[in-house]
């Protein structure tokens, strides 16, 4: 009886450990997984942080329908996210964030109302941006995700 009562201990014990390849899989497993979160680590720029903050701060563009944030800031360009394009017309955005204007012409006063809002939001949104010592310039990036987080395939 105590023989099977050591063996069964034995055999609790032996199912606790891995075999040789699961710990060598799972260390290179956790060695990968550390240099993505080292790369991803390094990729960080609190400067970003702080300059989202502060357009988060700025009523006219936090109260806005669209967040513009800057992305990346790189050797004093800024990257600020744009809700429109080449690719993505003003109107299909306006129409977006404002479904009372679909299937308004663009010539609309509601329209050009919603347009010039618009163009003075992100006209504030570049001046912040661009008035710090950091940034020389600024460069407007379409704002993809926004768009597929809302379904819409560009």
């Amino acid at each position: 009886m105590e023989q099977e009562i050591n063996e069964a201990k034995a055999g609790e014990a032996k199912a606790g450990q891995l075999d040789h390849f699961t710990r060598i899989y799972l260390a290179i497993l956790a060695a990968i997984a550390g240099v993505i979160l080292l790369v991803w680590l390094f990729s960080l720029n609190p400067g970003v942080w702080e300059i989202n903050d502060l357009l988060s701060d700025d009523p006219l563009v936090s109260e806005y329908a669209y967040p513009f944030r800057v992305i990346t800031l790189e050797n004093g360009v800024a990257e600020l996210s744009s809700p429109r394009s080449y690719e993505v017309p003003v109107m299909r955005f306006l129409q977006l964030v404002e479904p009372s204007l679909t299937g308004k012409e663009q010539d609309d006063p509601r329209m050009v109302a919603a347009q010039e809002d618009l163009v003075k939001v992100q006209k504030r949104a570049q001046e912040i941006v661009q008035n710090l010592p950091d940034v020389k310039s600024v460069r407007w990036v379409l704002d993809k995700d926004w768009y597929r987080e809302r379904g819409i395939q560009l």
